[in-house]
């Protein structure tokens, strides 16, 4: 271990270091955190990436660098954030490329969608991070066959709607605790998943996170497991950088980065460029989640239950009838529970 990163100097890092990867926090930069931007206390962190690659550069060294972050940072405060990590990769002499992805695309019913940035001096980061594309399938509408993932913490704003997946497990919530999103099993009521099929949903082997429980609580594995960077999206990357396509192909078109900068982009040559490409690098096949998950599921408690249906029925929010009748069944459960059953007489 060498340390807390905000002491860390270039010295430090190991001659046979040849690439860096950080993911600095999200909570000035995701739509559920105070959006502070990137000079927020947690999110401003990313200036130690680049004063290490400052110190690296005096000493010769030029790693490859990996970055990853939430998608929301391409629109907050008109793209500022992702302008500022543009700018000083370029100022360092980097070259760089960055895509949003989907878990989905490797299998896993979460839909979490995250940026990952590839930056050489040297390299091509294209032929790493936008070569591939199978691109997005349709939308599955809402029907009897598909189970449905939300944050039961939230309600006011918004729900992380996702259709036949989980919203992103993160590692806090609007409640301010480590928790897992909710999920509408057709058949089975409003259910809560088990840590183990929550590190499952981010490509972990089940019980990754045990040694990190403590005896009185088990939130934080649910933290770190929220924090993760889901396994077969870091192996697509990996297998990138250890076989990059020969050359880049796809092109791109010149972009108005004073704005809002789009999913998917690079700056080789002359300018920035919009690269066409999905969130979908590969396609493979998922199963429902329904039968993704293999731990039995707990029911949302009556007291989440009842606060979130009243936060959602005091909303402007637009959602599904069936969705609010179902919230409501699973909040007469409870009561059905608690009646004392008749006798025979």
């Amino acid at each position: 271990m060498l340390g807390d990163v905000r002491t860390l100097t270039s010295g430090l890092i190991p001659p046979s270091a040849t690439l860096i990867a950080a993911g600095f926090p999200c909570q000035d930069l995701s739509q559920a955190g105070k959006t502070e931007g990137i000079d927020g206390r947690h999110s401003g962190l990313v200036e130690s990436v680049f004063r290490l690659l400052r110190g690296l550069r005096q000493r010769g060294r030029r790693p490859w660098l990996i970055l990853e972050n939430v998608p929301f940072m391409l629109h907050l405060h008109g793209g500022r954030a992702m302008a500022y990590l543009a700018d000083s990769l370029e100022t360092l002499g980097y070259k760089w490329a960055y895509r949003v992805i989907d878990a989905r695309a490797f299998g896993l019913p979460q839909r979490r969608r995250r940026v990952f940035l590839v930056a050489s001096a040297e390299g091509d980061p294209r032929c790493v991070l936008l070569q591939d594309d199978d691109g997005a399938p349709s939308e599955a509408g809402t029907d009897g066959r598909s189970s449905h993932g939300f944050y039961w913490t939230e309600g006011n704003r918004g729900l992380g709607w996702a259709i036949d997946a989980v919203p992103p497990l993160k590692g806090g919530s609007g409640l301010g605790v480590p928790s897992p999103p909710a999920i509408w099993l057709r058949e089975g009521g409003i259910v809560l998943p088990k840590i183990r099929d929550a590190e499952r949903l981010q490509g972990l082997s089940p019980g990754w996170t045990k040694p990190a429980e403590h005896a009185d609580t088990s939130s934080y594995r649910w933290k770190l497991v929220g924090n993760a960077v889901s396994v077969p999206a870091a192996k697509w990357l990996g297998r990138g950088l250890l076989q990059p396509s020969v050359a880049y192909t796809r092109g791109g078109k010149p972009f108005d980065d004073r704005g809002n900068w789009p999913p998917a982009a690079w700056n080789i040559g002359d300018g920035r460029f919009e690269a066409p490409v999905s969130a979908w690098p590969v396609r493979r096949e998922m199963k429902p989640l329904h039968e993704f998950l293999r731990e039995e599921t707990v029911p949302l408690s009556e007291r989440a239950t009842e606060g979130f249906l009243g936060r959602l029925v005091a909303s402007r929010l637009h959602v599904d009838p069936q969705f609010i009748r179902a919230l409501r069944r699973h909040l007469r459960s409870f009561s059905n529970r608690k009646r004392p059953s008749k006798g025979i007489n």
